[in-house]
């Protein structure tokens, strides 16, 4: 055969083929991982060898899933096929090159927090990690320098009180990485089947209503994280967050293991003090906050206990089926009690329970303790919360606003669960500088209208699941409601997702928006909208809300926020009544019949 002939032939290769190749090559990989074939592949199989090292608690799950008759989904293949940490050179050297990545070769980048978000936009995002969302004004400010040379020149505030940074290229992927290890900062972990952001609160060590400072106990677990790569690759993304029990709340009803600082009472089978309670399931996008499972412990047991329960989910997970994998299906399977017992038996030892009668109510939250100026327990101290269009900033912005914090402040900057930041350690004589500086860069710190509680995820522009382009339209409702309700004197929060992954938790709002594609012709033809549910809550009233209408179109949203506002506002008992408890009271059907009476439906009906 000729010179030409053989390099025809191989040309000849079809892209099923080349891909059929592949996955051949990533089965054996994935025998001999477990001993099942020689490497030579010579010679009879050998007997499969007893998994060791950090993974094999992860490929026993496989195996035990594939003997008894499960095919594991292609995540799980994946993972097997190429730990993403042992392909991270790998990674590196086609991402300098400008290759864009794989299906698979795009889960394995997050691991080192990394996310292809095309066809959105053809470039990765980064996310971080920050435990309890605290860092200091030098890492701020550097990680707007490494958006302006490898990314878009902005960053974005999430809903985990972490950082995000888009439009970073290819080629520019690792060295981004490279820049944030040296800053101090890291993103190992943050994406995939990994235990996300630690949250914690944000006013942790400064507010005065706070049973415990939650800072040493996100950092501590961040590092038990970080230093230990079998609690990474689980059937699912995991969260785990830490509440102070102070004013501004942490929403740890809507993570999968959340710890309360609670007062124990006397009379309790433990002595009276300070511990914190467990609470398990919480995810709210499959509408399901987190249960209190009536265990205690002291502060100093945390990661102990978060270890043992993310081991039991590690083997007990399901790694078939993406929609049915959190930790929650595990619990609604078993129950409480078994998975519990399952958890003592990796500790070795009883965990202690108390009544909740013996535990002291929560002191109430403030709507309002993001934004704006509070005094801190430190005499002459305060935090200072600035408002975030949905969460972003340019770079420009972080850079002078990490001054700020130098020249006026401790030098923090403090994330929250509200896609915002504060300031801390602000003296008095210095709240009217802050206050004037930061209306200067064309942002507030006025905690008034609607825009303190508005909360959306990226949206459609920038993530492919997304059904609307939830921050644009959060935007336009703002704008919409500021004019036409401008005698709301109330904290509302309004929460846009754009799907079923709920990112921006609109479950939990007064109003929630849930992306949906409405259709608008016989032909099937669709535009960008919503579902909308009303009354959901969080902290000391914890509530998954209700639909009251579906397939919105996203231009009639505001007109519908608006109406649910007019309602509200005319048929409340007076501002101290909520939103929720309005919806509470009269329920979530009487509102929207109430909201259809309104002249700006009614106009458009």
């Amino acid at each position: 055969m000729s010179e030409t002939t053989t390099q025809s032939a191989a040309g000849a290769f079809e892209a099923e083929q080349k891909r059929y190749l592949e996955g051949f090559a990533s089965g054996i990989a994935a025998v001999r991982m477990t001993g099942g074939l020689a490497a030579g592949g010579a010679g009879a199989a050998a007997p499969p060898a007893e998994p060791t090292g950090p993974d094999a608690i992860h490929i026993k799950a496989q195996d035990k899933t594939v003997k008894a008759g499960g095919k594991l989904c292609d995540q799980e293949k994946w993972k097997r096929a190429e730990n993403p940490f042992d392909g991270h050179n790998r990674l590196i050297q086609e991402a300098a090159a400008g290759k864009q990545p794989k299906p698979e070769d795009n889960f394995r980048w997050r691991y080192h927090g990394l996310f292809w978000v095309a066809p959105n936009q053809v470039s990765y995002m980064c996310r971080l990690r920050i435990p309890n969302g605290i860092l200091h004004h030098w890492q701020f400010a550097g990680v707007a320098d490494l958006a302006d040379e490898h990314g878009g020149g902005y960053v974005h505030v999430t809903t985990r009180a972490n950082l995000q940074v888009r439009e970073i290229g290819p080629e520019h992927a690792q060295p981004f990485l490279d820049g944030l290890t040296d800053i101090g900062l890291t993103a190992r972990g943050a994406g995939a089947d990994n235990i996300r952001n630690v949250t914690g609160s944000s006013t942790a060590g400064i507010d005065a209503q706070e049973l415990l400072d939650t800072r040493p106990l996100a950092k501590s677990w961040h590092n038990w994280i970080l230093n230990d790569r079998s609690l990474y690759g689980l059937p699912r993304k995991f969260n785990v967050a830490f509440d102070g029990s102070g004013v501004m709340p942490t929403l740890e009803e809507t993570n999968d293991i959340g710890f309360q600082a609670v007062e124990v009472l006397d009379g309790a089978s433990v002595p009276p003090g300070i511990y914190m309670r467990l609470v398990l399931g919480g995810i709210s996008g499959h509408r399901d906050l987190a249960r209190d499972t009536g265990i205690v412990l002291k502060p100093e047991d945390c990661n102990a206990v978060a270890d043992a329960i993310i081991r039991v989910f590690i083997e007990n997970g399901d790694r078939t089926n993406r929609n049915k994998s959190r930790m929650k299906y595990v619990l609604d399977a078993w129950g409480f009690d078994k998975y519990l017992a399952a958890v003592e038996d990796k500790l070795g030892r009883k965990l202690d329970r108390v009544a909740p009668e013996h535990v002291a109510p929560r002191k109430a939250t403030d709507r309002y303790a993001h934004v704006g100026v509070h005094a801190q327990k430190q005499p002459g101290l305060n935090w200072v919360g600035v408002v975030l269009p949905v969460g972003k900033m340019t770079s420009d912005q972080v850079r002078a606003l990490a001054r700020i914090a130098a020249e006026c402040g401790d030098g923090q900057i403090r994330l929250t669960v509200w896609q915002n930041f504060i300031f801390s350690g602000v003296p008095d004589a210095k709240v009217a500088e802050v206050e004037a500086r930061v209306d200067a860069l064309g942002l507030t710190t006025k905690a008034a209208g609607i825009r303190s509680g508005l909360v959306a995820c990226t949206g459609a522009k920038g993530c492919k699941f997304a059904a609307s382009d939830t921050k644009g339209h959060a935007l336009i409702i703002a704008d919409h409601v500021e004019k036409a309700v401008p005698n709301l004197d109330v904290p509302v929060n309004v929460h846009l997702t754009g799907c079923h992954h709920s990112c921006a938790q609109h479950y939990i709002g007064d109003i929630g928006l849930i992306g949906a594609k409405v259709v608008v012709s016989e032909e099937g033809d669709t535009v960008e909208g919503y579902d909308v549910v009303v009354g959901g809550g969080f902290a000391e009233n914890p509530k998954i809300g209700t639909e009251i209408w579906k397939a919105v179109k996203a231009e009639d949203t505001p007109s519908r926020v608006e109406a649910l506002l007019r309602a509200y506002l005319a048929l409340r008992q007076g501002p101290e009544e909520s939103f929720q408890a309005f919806t509470s009271r009269t329920g979530a059907e009487a509102l929207r019949d109430a909201a259809e009476d309104q002249p700006a439906l009614k106009a458009a009906a």
